[in-house]
């Protein structure tokens, strides 16, 4: 596997190592999770996006008064 090199500031690099001692991880450990969790994340986000706009018209039926944060006259975000 070829191996990668990852430059950081001195403030970046004292950052990260802390965050990866508070998870007692190694340096090379924790930046392979960080990745890896990434990936996951992004995955996740997809399929989450997908399963909601399969459901989007079902819920437009069920609650027709409800307005999209996006659509609202006032620009009001949901809380």
């Amino acid at each position: 596997m070829p191996s990668l090199n990852v430059s950081f500031t001195d403030k970046e690099l004292e950052g990260v190592r802390a965050a990866a001692a508070a998870e007692g991880k190694s340096l090379k450990q924790y930046l392979h999770d960080l990745g890896v969790r990434e990936m996951q994340r992004k995955q996740f986000v997809a399929g989450a996006s997908l399963w909601a706009d399969r459901l989007r018209s079902e819920f437009d039926e069920a609650f027709p008064d409800e307005v999209p944060p996006a659509e609202r006259s006032d620009g009001a975000a949901a809380a």
